[in-house]
């Protein structure tokens, strides 16, 4: 006799299975039920919910979001109990066929996934993509896995959230939108940043609560006249809308800089129209007319994916119009088939193709087998090389003579030239794209015909990597910064010696570690390295040495102070910071990588040589560190603020050039009562760019300044920079 629990998500496995399992075929789905109810007994998964509540939701997900079959479901119910069964392989095969043991095997194989404590989250990945060569499904329950984990992520332990939120966005996310499971991928996308954004989270989701009924309404108004003109032609059809996801609107407002209210499409409506094979196109094409017959639509925003499918399948036609009130309104047209496609993924575009049920991976895998076959197999390399697989489309580019290079999706003129040769990318100024000359930041679009300006006396700049994307590019400029440092400390080091012989006194490591104490650098080609950059002068150096004891308040060049000053204020805070996982013998400090502010989410990492850092969850680092080194990280919170601390935060300004912009901003400063400790700016062709350094107490008073400032007449944006 099954319990309430077990017979209620029982009864839901079997309604999701109606259109993909045959009525004869449910008894095996009972037999595999009650196989897991003994091989599962009392288990709870790391969530806290039974195992076989857990394994029946993972299988009504399987038959009903994606559509797949008998052989899926049943290995989705015995996916977590397939160890402890208490029958053979033989018996196993005998009972449920051949190909649900190579699949349950094939799920065996990567069951170290689930252990935060390994020691590199990349081979847990290559494990799990190399078990795809065996049977896609294997990929398919993984997803679907981790997908109900995070739906019960609140019952987890603490220190586990923040790892598998990460690992989940960094992950798991881009790889179901790269198997065409959309809706999985945006579950996944807005249950990780509810744990890794949860302040941003909760103040999207509030506003979305709040404007709900005006967005309603406002698609009322929309669809109303659709809906009539539609039907006169003919069409048979249905309208549905969504707003977009959380984490859409997140990262909509990230990158453009904007406020909520500022998103202009929040929300989407769907036209999904009956339409026979041959008709398909035509019948979207023509609704596409009505829509801009009765809207004004905005043609840069035009995408045809019915023309040329996405590599996963996914079929479209996207335009965004100008909808009642003003309001940007994005509109998709597709037919039946292409809807059950988006919806559904890999198990509906084969079921179209006349694959039976659950066959083949398409050219995903073999852009993966390419992967694991390259030679670079080192594990944070490996994976750069499978986040930039997934995360990104791609754009293709030519050459001067015609050949196709292929890049990922937002890749400059500079990723182009270190595609074509490192000596290239290393002299790269500009570039001439479609015949027009650009900057080496310039974006690439699909189709460009790029060529490459050069000279003789460029080098690879530190600022390069700020908009750089490819691997290649990152690697081969910072290659070049770490040689020409080492080179510049090498003539510093020469300078150095030839100064300490002209004044008589002996070259060694006593005087060397005076000086490396005195400036409080980490290694001597720091000291080497701005001897010959000019940023220490020799004659500051022989005061110095001269003396027996360094005077209490040497002055120290610019640079140098700045670093002394950051480093006595990140000493400032343990009393103000409780690390829930306290490591014995290790101090913390604040991370120069994003700068936390009291008030900030942050969380604490483990460094070999530099104790504990803590960093905010919304750091550039954080998802690298969290997916490859969840076992270093503690949980750290704020406990109690005080008036007389303060945090260094960095500000970034643009706006149209004005007199007294300086000023105003100065005076929105002084209001907050919070000190400057830099201000650096630029008026050239009637734009302002300036970066302001504060003294902030908290994030409230940080984010208080930059809503003050962006309402100042002819601010165009501000945004917190990480360092």
């Amino acid at each position: 006799m099954l319990s309430a629990e077990i017979q209620s998500g029982y009864r839901a496995l079997l309604t999701a299975s109606r259109n993909s399992v045959a009525r004869e075929d449910i008894p095996k789905i009972r037999k595999a039920l009650d196989l897991a109810i003994r091989s599962c007994g009392e288990t709870v998964t790391l969530t806290g919910e039974p195992a076989i509540i857990h394994a029946l939701s993972v299988a009504r997900i399987i038959a009903g979001e994606m559509g797949l079959g008998l052989t899926s479901v049943i290995t989705a119910l015995l996916h977590d109990s397939y160890k402890n069964l208490d029958l053979s392989s033989k018996e196993l095969e005998k009972e449920f066929g051949k190909k649900a043991l190579e699949i349950l095997n094939g799920f065996s194989k990567i069951s170290g996934i689930e252990s935060m404590q390994s020691s590199y989250q990349a081979e847990n990945f290559r494990k799990l993509l190399l078990s795809l060569a065996d049977d896609v499904r294997v990929i398919l329950i993984k997803l679907v896995e981790r997908l109900e984990y995070m739906r019960n992520l609140d019952n987890a332990p603490e220190k586990e959230k923040i790892p598998l939120a990460s690992e989940t966005y960094f992950l798991y996310a881009p790889l179901a939108h790269r198997l065409g499971f959309y809706n999985i991928k945006s579950d996944m996308e807005d249950l990780a940043v509810k744990y890794l954004e949860p302040e941003q989270y909760k103040f999207v989701e509030n506003r979305l609560k709040q404007t709900n009924a005006s967005r309603n309404r406002l698609i009322r108004e929309f669809s109303t006249p659709l809906h009539e003109k539609l039907e006169k032609q003919g069409f048979r059809f249905t309208i549905k809308s969504r707003t977009k996801s959380i984490h859409s609107i997140m990262l909509k407002m990230k990158k453009q800089g904007v406020e909520f209210d500022e998103v202009f499409d929040l929300f989407a409506v769907r036209i999904i129209i009956e339409s026979a094979g041959q008709n398909e196109k035509s019948d979207c094409w023509r609704a596409y007319s009505i829509v801009t017959d009765l809207y004004q639509p905005n043609p840069s925003r035009l995408r045809d994916w019915i023309s040329v499918p996405k590599s996963n399948g996914y079929e479209s036609l996207h335009t965004t119009v100008v909808g009642p009130r003003g309001k940007w309104v994005e509109v998709q047209i597709r037919s039946e088939r292409m809807d059950e496609i988006a919806e559904k993924g890999l198990a509906a575009h084969f079921k179209y193709k006349g694959i039976k049920g659950e066959g083949g991976l398409d050219s995903w895998l073999t852009k993966i087998r390419e992967i694991l076959e390259s030679p670079e197999k080192e594990d944070a390399a490996f994976l750069d090389q499978v986040r930039s697989g997934l995360y990104t489309d791609e754009v293709f580019v030519f050459t001067p003579k015609g050949d196709l290079r292929q890049l990922p999706a937002g890749a400059t003129v500079l990723d182009f030239a270190f595609d074509i040769h490192t000596a290239v990318g290393a002299s790269c100024v500009g570039g001439k794209v479609n015949g027009k000359n650009v900057t080496i930041k310039h974006v690439l679009q699909n189709g460009d015909h790029v060529d490459i300006i050069r000279s003789k006396s460029q080098t690879p700049k530190r600022d390069w990597l700020s908009f750089v994307v490819t691997n290649k590019a990152k690697s081969k400029i910072k290659l070049a910064l770490n040689e020409e440092k080492t080179r510049a400390a090498a003539e510093g080091k020469e300078i150095l010696m030839r100064r300490l012989k002209n004044w008589k006194m002996p070259y060694g490591d006593t005087i060397i570690q005076k000086l490396i104490n005195h400036y409080n650098f980490k290694t001597a080609q720091d000291l080497y390295y701005l001897i010959s950059t000019g940023k220490i002068e020799l004659l500051e150096i022989k005061n110095i040495l001269l003396k027996d004891e360094p005077a209490p308040s040497v002055q120290l060049p610019a640079a140098v102070q700045d670093k002394e000053n950051k480093e006595i204020l990140e000493t400032q805070f343990s009393d103000y910071l409780l690390i829930e996982d306290r490591v014995e013998g290790l101090d913390y400090r604040l991370a120069k990588c994003c700068n936390p502010v009291f008030g900030d989410t942050v969380f604490g990492f483990v460094t070999i040589s530099e104790g504990i850092k803590i960093h905010r969850t919304s750091c550039p680092n954080a998802n690298n560190l969290m997916a490859r080194y969840p076992y270093r990280l503690v949980a750290a919170r704020w406990t109690k603020a005080s008036s007389t601390t303060s945090f260094i935060s960095s500000i970034k300004i643009t706006g149209v050039e004005d007199l007294g912009i300086v000023n105003k901003i100065a005076d929105v400063i002084s209001a907050f009562s919070v000190s400057i400790r830099n201000f650096n700016y630029s008026m050239e062709d009637g734009m302002f760019e300036g970066t302001l350094n504060l003294l902030v107490p908290n994030n409230n008073v940080l984010y208080g300044i930059i809503r003050k400032i962006h309402s100042i007449k002819g601010i165009l944006k501000v945004i917190r920079q990480n360092n």
